[in-house]
């Protein structure tokens, strides 16, 4: 902020449109570092179309957080369930393909799931959640519906590693960007819970989908799979609602670029970048590398709930956290933790009660990574922006998504089967993600430890 700017602030108060919360969001840290540079990158505009504060709390907002968390069940929740299909097309539907071929039906699902993300951000941004909901429905059901009916490799291609995660996108990126418009104090609780759902869904999905193929079927597990998330979708399209009405804005280049213009938000990019590579592979190649060390198929198969079980609790304690001392704080904090525990536990973890212990610990503490990811976006961009600027959050960390596997297996491959540069790949992503998203938070508030922000 200019003098000039300073002076104008101080005679006439904050904007008209600017909510209460917006002008005391943050208070602390912003009057101890306004003025600073790192505060003054942004070009972007600071005012939030809105006359009020955000309520944190009433019917209203909290049926919008039953809303999203039915959504996150039915996305990220659903694509932790993957991998039992991919096991189920390496050996019947499939097995004329290769593993590796069959790999790029999970790696799209990812890929399209976050690339979608800039389209989807400026249609909510200018129309609101609820066409984006009903879209996105739509397009997700319908992929799992022709997936259960497909027979070839490239039916299965284009309805459950394209339309279906095109549809994914279309769903829980609007949900989870009304959060800001009903609540302020208490955003990182709200975010911290909804993403309980993906979690949930992580436990539920895989456990499900395993038992109905071994009793009905592939394609009535499939069915059953779309019918729920059909039924739970419908509640979030009655349910999610931004607060604040959508301003439709024109599309110029100025808007477009101002994020790359930013250096914090370059920074957190950066970071979710390095953090995407570093926290799948656990995730992928858990329950591979747990059977090849002697762990049995009927308890490997558990591994992946143990860790959406523990990410649950791990979820709801960083948002909390974050209202507590901030979310970049708490982000950083937990994906160290992270790290730490891929190269200090993991590396040298051959018995199954130290992977099993792993999984659990990994679980809990990855899960801020989904958690606080659109709640560290909102902590730096105009309100009208949110849904574009979470959208190039996720779009870069989709090429994460869609090549972490090919360069695993790579890495494996070159290893002779060895696991330990890959665990070592894996820590030390997480590691630099960290140190990226760190760097913008003293960007923010200066080499201050104690800030929160």
């Amino acid at each position: 902020m200019s003098a000039a700017e300073s002076k104008i602030a101080a005679a006439h108060g904050p904007p008209a449109d600017l909510p209460s919360s917006a002008a005391s969001n943050d208070s602390t840290v912003m009057e101890k570092f306004d003025g600073e540079p790192g505060v003054q990158d942004s070009e972007a505009p600071k005012s939030w179309p809105s006359e009020d504060s955000p309520p944190d709390g009433g019917l209203q907002a909290w049926l919008m957080v039953l809303g999203t968390w039915c959504a996150m069940f039915c996305t990220f929740g659903w694509i932790n369930s993957v991998g039992e299909f991919q096991s189920y097309y390496e050996t019947v539907l499939l097995s004329k393909y290769s593993a590796s071929t069959i790999a790029w039906i999970p790696s799209l699902q990812i890929f399209f799931m976050f690339a979608m993300g800039p389209v989807v951000g400026r249609l909510y941004d200018n129309f609101g959640p609820r066409y984006v909901l009903i879209g996105g429905s739509i397009l997700h059901v319908f992929g799992l519906m022709m997936a259960s009916i497909s027979k070839e490799y490239y039916q299965i291609l284009l309805s459950q590693g394209v339309c279906s995660a095109m549809g994914v996108c279309a769903i829980f990126q609007p949900s989870i960007n009304c959060i800001p418009s009903w609540f302020n104090k208490k955003r990182g609780a709200a975010y911290g819970i909804v993403s309980t759902g993906s979690s949930l869904g992580g436990v539920i999905f895989p456990i499900m989908v395993s038992r109905m193929i071994a009793e009905v079927g592939y394609a009535w597990a499939m069915r059953t799979a779309a019918f729920l998330i059909l039924f739970l979708l419908g509640i979030a399209i009655l349910t999610v609602r931004s607060r604040v009405p959508p301003k439709p804005q024109n599309i110029d280049k100025a808007s477009l670029v101002r994020p790359f213009r930013e250096i914090k938000m370059l920074l957190i990019i950066a970071g979710f970048v390095f953090l995407t590579f570093g926290i799948f592979i656990p995730v992928n190649y858990l329950v591979i590398q747990a059977m090849d060390a002697g762990m049995s198929y009927d308890l490997a198969q558990y591994l992946v709930p143990i860790l959406n079980a523990a990410s649950l609790f791990g979820r709801i304690g960083a948002g909390i956290g974050s209202d507590k001392l901030g979310a970049y704080n708490i982000l950083v904090s937990a994906c160290m933790i992270a790290s730490v525990l891929i190269l200090a536990l993991w590396i040298p973890a051959t018995g199954n009660a130290a992977i099993i212990v792993f999984s659990t610990l990994f679980g809990f503490a990855s899960g801020a990574y989904v958690s606080l990811a659109a709640a560290m976006v909102v902590k730096i961009s105009p309100f009208p922006e949110i849904g574009y600027r979470t959208g190039l959050l996720f779009l870069f960390s989709s090429f994460g998504g869609l090549t972490t596997n090919p360069i695993a297996g790579a890495i494996l491959s070159r290893d002779g089967g060895s696991y330990t540069g890959m665990k070592v790949f894996a820590g030390v992503f997480l590691l630099a993600g960290s140190c990226f998203i760190l760097a913008a938070r003293f960007y923010s508030t200066g080499l201050v430890l104690r800030a929160k922000f």
